[in-house]
């Protein structure tokens, strides 16, 4: 399974971003996904989840009411919506695929390069 994501770039805080990751190689519908981030300096940290059939998502609270996630499978993809978005948002955003709906990162087999989100204050 090989994950493109991007949509990544500079914004005001405040303002919003919509992030989407394309995958190719794999069953898309069958995977669950997932977006983590890693900030300057730190480690990679959860951000949101979203099962195989769409139905059942979870977010971190940092960005809980602000952030969602979506996935269309009949074009293998996976968004995260990001909405009054604040400078401790800046990140490299990853998407990543794999086989339960989980925050542990090391339940992911497949990882996209990364976009890199910057908010400025």
């Amino acid at each position: 399974v090989q994950l493109q994501a991007s949509g990544g770039g500079l914004v005001q805080a405040g303002g919003s971003l919509r992030l989407s990751c394309a995958a190719s190689g794999g069953i898309f519908d069958i995977n669950d996904m997932g977006w983590y981030r890693q900030a300057p300096g730190k480690e990679r940290e959860f951000v949101a989840t979203i099962k195989w059939n769409g139905v059942t998502t979870y977010c971190q609270d940092s960005v809980k009411g602000r952030f969602s996630i979506s996935r269309d499978n009949a074009k293998n993809t996976v968004s995260l919506q990001m909405n009054s978005l604040k400078p401790d948002d800046t990140a490299v955003y990853y998407c990543a695929s794999g086989p339960v709906t989980s925050t542990d990162l090391s339940t992911y087999l497949y990882w996209g390069q990364g976009t890199l989100v910057t908010v400025s204050s």
